[in-house]
């Protein structure tokens, strides 16, 4: 598994990523490989604002769709137009070229209730 010391961590196994004004939020690599084969990523709410743990979107495989959670209160300004025809780069590349949304955060945005890789790790580990 890999855990990047770059993004932070949800309960539910999203990260995120911060960027100047922009961050950007996928599944964890522990998610796609529970998942398995991604072939549908469904976002409804671009140009939304959403609280932190609203339902942002879904994700489809094979055998069941999830849903997929705000880490942090925000706008959720873009979805990667690359997993309309790709979805599968968020098996391949979760952290990198599998990213699914760009967000700006609110200004009241709380990175501090998020975990660290290391927290992160210590959870699916339980």
């Amino acid at each position: 598994m890999n855990y990047p010391t770059n993004v932070k961590y949800t309960n539910e196994h999203e990260w995120i990523r911060l960027e100047g004004e922009v961050a950007y939020v996928g599944i964890t690599d522990y998610a796609q490989a529970q998942l398995g084969d991604i072939v549908f990523v469904d976002i409804p709410t671009e140009g939304e604002t959403l609280a932190a743990g609203d339902v942002f979107g879904t994700i489809e495989v094979v055998k069941t769709v999830s849903d997929l959670f705000l880490p942090v209160a925000g706008e959720v300004l873009e979805q990667n137009q690359a997993l309309a025809d790709q979805p599968e780069l968020v098996n391949k590349d979760p952290y990198g070229e599998g990213w699914i949304i760009k967000i700006k955060p609110a200004a009241d945005a709380d990175f501090g209730a998020l975990l660290d890789a290391e927290a992160y790790k210590a959870l699916i580990n339980e």
